[in-house]
């Protein structure tokens, strides 16, 4: 008994898709941490808005939940606020 052409296409598409969001995410982390490092306030506040951005681009792709994506960014919030 083979495998059938469907299933041999969607392992495929399974491949393409978890590479696909591996990049997201890591831009995501990436992007994340940029801003958790950071100890100035106006650089982490310009960090964070492109942060916030690469987190909504992910979760809109689907590689996030979109709650996942909101506790990020009140993550990142919480650690700006405390920035002395």
């Amino acid at each position: 008994m083979s495998a059938k052409g469907t299933v041999l296409k969607r392992v495929r598409q399974s491949i393409k898709a978890n590479a696909r969001n591996k990049n997201y995410k890591s831009a995501m982390k990436t992007a994340v941490k940029k801003v958790l490092n950071e100890q100035n306030k106006e650089k982490a506040t310009e960090s964070a808005n492109e942060a916030f951005s690469t987190i909504d681009k992910v979760a809109s792709k689907g590689a996030i939940h979109k709650n996942k994506a909101a506790n990020q960014k009140a993550r990142i919030s919480r650690h700006i606020k405390n920035i002395k």
